[in-house]
């Protein structure tokens, strides 16, 4: 376990070099997962010695409790941040399929290439089925992409731990339980399933309750606010597990349930809380790294290599292609969504999970989910940038069906029926009255590249930006729209 100086030099390190080196990380194919693993496997116990971890470390522990329940509190705020309404349902119903084709398609490939047992072959499919919005994060701010599928990929990564999640820990209990009926197993899983969110709830309402409270006698500032979303997860994870069931579950629901009720707090909580999440989980890449070092060398490393190839690489665009298969998307969409499904962070703490709870031959599989996970981190973080320029290119040469959606739910959803139409000459006549209308330019990125001449007074808005645009328009005058 490091001391209280190598754990104060190992955050300054975090801090630091994050800051020093996010100019650098913008401008070349690599990332932070992959700076920090590879920093946490030269200051570990094969490299410099200087951090000598293993999976039982209490610290490593801490971090990564600390790091998946702000990933998951943090998930639950952007359902009701990022989507208006409820139109992250309709994506997330939609790929949800997909994750649970891929955990049984790396189960299958675990089974026949590492000769693991079923059950294990199952942990090892769910927590790799896991993605990483950290890895994700370049392809998901690349604006060149249309909205609607970096919109489905994060809407995919913010719940797709919330499908993972309750299989690895069903999983987990079915390993290390002895129940003597399917009375006590209905039991176990009541408690681990229902208990938890139950819990949780309980946590959000008792959170939106107080501060309503407070708010209504005294201000309390943007900061505070923020400080107490921490509160409130931490209030959940504590809870949930003290009552025997999962704080991470209790600590999904409270998220879920702060932001669906008081969603300023969760606007005060993003900023804060993702930087706060951000240098916990670099933190731990680098404890992971030193941790790891140790462990590789513990699986055969050529069959767990190919293996990683059949995860990456095989599982989950099979997976995604099958579930997209009556998606209004073009080809090049389904395979760009389909290979970006970078594994990471939320697929080590879940292997580390499972070693907390003493399942069976766990440090194994955290060795094999840590050689997926390095693998993961290279292959997507190298290829982020070629890809999307790839796709853009794809883009900007003919119109795809998904530039025609402004939002993920629309490329799920049947045709939309014509719009009302008028003639040029009516348009003529309309501007030159006493009250014209707003004129659009929606053109795909590759008719206004092939003809850049304009209505003149029209506005540009691609036509998968335009509910973004017409969010913070006023209502009072007409639009008009032309795409040809």
């Amino acid at each position: 376990m490091p001391d209280l100086l190598t754990a104060f030099a190992l955050m300054a390190v975090v801090l630091s070099l994050s800051a020093l080196a996010s100019g650098l990380v913008e401008r070349i194919p690599i990332s932070f997962p992959m700076i920090f693993l590879g920093l946490g496997f030269v200051l570990g116990e094969r490299g410099l010695g200087l951090l000598r971890l293993t999976p039982h470390d209490p610290s490593l522990e801490v971090v990564a409790i600390l790091s998946l329940a702000f990933v998951l509190f943090l998930d639950a705020v952007r359902l009701r941040s990022d989507e208006p309404g409820r139109s992250w349902l309709v994506p997330a119903l939609s790929l949800g399929p997909g994750t649970l084709i891929t955990m049984a398609l790396v189960a299958l490939a675990a089974t026949f290439m590492l000769g693991v047992a079923p059950l294990q072959a199952l942990l090892l499919g769910a927590v790799l089925s896991s993605m990483d919005p950290v890895v994700l994060r370049d392809v998901l701010r690349d604006e060149r992409i249309p909205q609607s599928i970096r919109q489905a990929l994060g809407v995919e990564a913010g719940t797709n731990d919330i499908v993972v999640l309750p299989a690895v820990l069903v999983l987990a209990t079915v390993d290390g339980a002895r129940a003597a009926s399917v009375g006590d197993w209905l039991g176990l899983l009541a408690r681990l399933l229902i208990m938890g969110p139950v819990v949780g709830i309980v946590v959000g309402l008792v959170s939106v309750w107080l501060m309503r409270l407070a708010r209504a006698h005294t201000e309390i500032s943007r900061e505070y606010r923020a400080l107490y979303g921490v509160g409130a997860i931490l209030a959940a994870y504590v809870v949930g597990e003290a009552v025997g069931s999962s704080g991470f579950l209790a600590v999904f629901a409270a998220g879920a349930v702060v932001a669906a009720l008081d969603f300023d707090v969760c606007d005060c909580f993003l900023d804060y809380g993702e930087v706060t999440s951000e240098m916990t989980m670099l933190l731990a890449f680098i404890l992971f790294g030193a941790a790891l070092s140790t462990l590789i060398g513990t699986v055969p490393i050529l069959p767990t290599v190919l293996f990683g190839v059949l995860a990456i690489g095989v599982a989950r665009p099979v997976a995604i292609n099958l579930v997209l298969f009556r998606a209004r998307i073009s080809r090049p969409a389904r395979w760009f969504i389909g290979w970006f499904g970078p594994r990471g962070l939320s697929s080590l703490l879940f292997a580390l999970l499972l070693v907390s709870r003493g399942v069976a031959g766990a440090e194994g599989l955290l060795a094999v989910v840590g050689i997926v996970v390095i693998m993961s981190v290279l292959a997507h973080g190298l290829s982020a940038a070629p890809l999307a320029s790839w796709y853009a290119r794809s883009v900007v040469t003919r119109t795809l069906d998904e530039e025609r959606e402004a939002t993920a739910a629309g490329l799920f959803k049947g045709a939309a029926g014509d719009a009302p139409r008028i003639s040029p000459q009516e348009l003529a006549d309309r501007l030159a009255g006493p009250a014209p209308p707003v004129v659009l330019d929606v053109r795909t990125r590759s008719e206004y590249a092939r003809d850049r001449a304009q209505i003149p007074g029209s506005v540009r808005v691609l036509p998968d930006r335009l509910t973004e645009w017409a969010a913070g328009q006023s209502r009072d005058r007409p639009v008009v729209a032309y795409c040809t």
